[in-house]
Formats: C-alpha cells, structure tokens, sequence
C-alpha cells in the first residue's frame, strides 16, 4: 500500500508539473494557482489548529507579513527567493514575538486574541500603506505566468511535505498529544508551551511563504489585502472541510473551496459566502471529520457490505447441500 501511495503521488506531482505545457488557457492556470496558494495555506493553518488543537483567528497576519517584506524587498531590487524567505522569517519573528503572551490564553480565548493581533496589523498597514503596490514596467514586461504557477507548486509540495514528517515525527506526536489533554502531556514531561510555540513558528513560516506566492503572482493590489480576515477564514473553512488534523484534508477542501466557489460567484454572485458559511456550520456540527470523514464512512459501509455478503454465501450453499 505504502509503494502505490508514492507511486500515486508520484503521478499528480509529475501530472501537475506538466500541465502548464499542455494548455494554453490561462483561465485555467490561474485556477490552478488559487488552488495551490490557497491548499499551502490551508494546510500551515491546519498545522497548528488542526495538530496542536490551537485555533488561530489571526493567521492571516503570517500570510500578509510575508506578502509584505516579499514584495517590498523584490521590488526595491533584491532577488525574489531572497524575498520570499525574508517574509518567511519575519511571520516566524512575529510568531516569536507574540507566541508566549497569546499561549497564556486558552481556548476562545486564545482565538480572540490572535483575531485581535492580526486585526491591529490590518488596520495598521492599512493606514500606513494605503496605496497600490504597482509592478514596475520591467516587471510587467517578464512577467510570466507558468513561474507563478511552478512557485505555488512547489509551496504547496513542500508545506505538506513537511506537514507529514513533522506530525509523523517524535514532535509531531507531542503536539498532538498537546491538543487531546495538555495536563495529561504535562504530566508525561511534554512541554506544551514548546510544542505549541513549535507549532505555530512552522505554520507562520508556511503562511509568509504562501503571502511572498501571493505578492509575486499578482500584479498590483492593497498592501493591506493580504493582512484581511478573510485569508483566515478561508484556510479555517477549507481545513474543516476537507479534514481538519489530517494531511490530505486541506488539499481536499482547498480544490472544493476554490472550484465551488467559482462556480458559485459567476452565477450567484456574493450568495456563495452564505452558502460556504452554512456548509461550516454544517460540517463542524455534523461532520467534524469533513469529506475525508464522509469517505471514510461510504468505504467502511461498502467493506461491511461486501463482508456480510460474502459470510451470507456459504451458509446458503451449506444449506443446499444438506437438502440435498
């Protein structure tokens, strides 16, 4: 099983990797892109809520921090993938920063009280930075869409690369064990600050790397954008609907999201945020496991299925050679 998963992925990853070279659609590629940024940072949301049981309402701080120093330091001149680990590094600063004093809250309100951090950060770019951030006309002039593409790529391949050795590791294991009973792990010497400060420096890392693939792929916006509430949100909704605390649940939910979503805003216009926000409260009340949940229900039913079947069959054919 283990040598057909990697063949498997394998075979996305390499299907993936040449699908720009077999389309000339750039709607399509675009909607690939959203995909991968939106899985990336799907999944170092899910790091620290979904594995270490922390619900950040402000991760769209991380996200907009490294969209900020990313953009900035390319545009003044510096090599873009300086850039990107640059606003990498600052989000994990930040995360440093504000780890210990927001982990002495607990529960709601530790969820409050990151909804506020990142609320400061967006009202205070907005009011220091409220200008366009332009690419310049010899940006404009290389810009090349399939590098964008081929930089989400490889985001995304690596967040949930490390997002599998990690909560497959010795700290994987304690930060989850943080998140069932952080008394009980206490008890056993897991240090739940330092796991969970772990957790959240990986998850911020992951989210400045998905905010610098933002402020490279688009052309011109706010600098405050990034730094919206809504990039929260959206991660937490596609981590829910996919499967929260599982790795193949945010890439799930990120390709749901994305493709309904488009579907939805071309036809009903804004009635997609409604209908997305019943869909949460609908799977967080009655799904808490999301579609990776919902699937392995349908597989357990027809296994069962199968299985009462076949201990149905000779039962019947011992009957009938009996009669006979």
């Amino acid at each position: 099983m283990n040598i057909l998963k990697a063949i498997l992925i394998g075979a996305v990853i390499i299907a993936l990797a040449v699908f720009p070279l077999l389309t000339e659609r750039q709607a399509i590629i675009n909607l690939f892109i959203l995909i991968l940024l939106f899985l990336t940072l799907a999944q170092s949301w899910n790091l620290l809520g979904g594995y270490a049981g922390q619900i950040n309402l402000g991760h769209a701080a991380f996200f907009g921090l490294g969209s900020l120093a990313a953009r900035l330091l390319w545009m003044s001149g510096q090599p873009f993938w300086l850039s990107l680990m640059a606003g990498g590094a600052l989000a994990v600063a930040f995360a440093l920063l504000i780890g210990v004093p927001a982990f002495r809250l607990r529960g709601i309100y530790f969820a409050i009280g990151t909804l506020a951090l990142g609320e400061i950060l967006n009202v205070t770019v907005g009011n220091r930075l409220p200008i366009v951030s332009a690419l310049p006309a010899q940006y404009l002039a290389t810009y090349d869409l399939a590098s964008r593409y081929y930089l989400v790529l490889g985001l995304a391949i690596l967040t949930t690369g490390a997002t599998y050795f990690l909560v497959n590791s010795r700290l994987g294991l304690g930060m989850m064990a943080v998140r069932e009973e952080e008394g009980a792990a206490e008890s056993l010497g897991i240090s739940a600050l330092r796991h969970k400060l772990l957790a959240l420096c990986v998850s911020a890392f992951f989210a400045g790397l998905a905010g610098g693939g933002f402020a490279y792929y688009h052309v011109s916006y706010y600098y405050q954008l990034p730094f919206s509430p809504l990039w929260t949100f959206d991660s937490m909704l596609m981590a829910f609907i996919g499967g929260v605390g599982t790795v193949i649940g945010p890439i799930v939910g990120a390709v749901f999201y994305v493709v309904v979503k488009e579907i939805l805003a071309v036809r009903l216009v804004e009635a997609h945020l409604i209908i997305f926000g019943v869909l949460f409260i609908l799977v967080v009340l009655f799904l808490p496991g999301g579609l990776v949940q919902a699937w392995g229900k349908i597989q357990g039913a027809v296994a069962r299925r199968s299985t009462s079947k076949a201990s149905r069959r000779p039962l019947s054919s011992g009957i009938e050679s009996r009669n006979r």
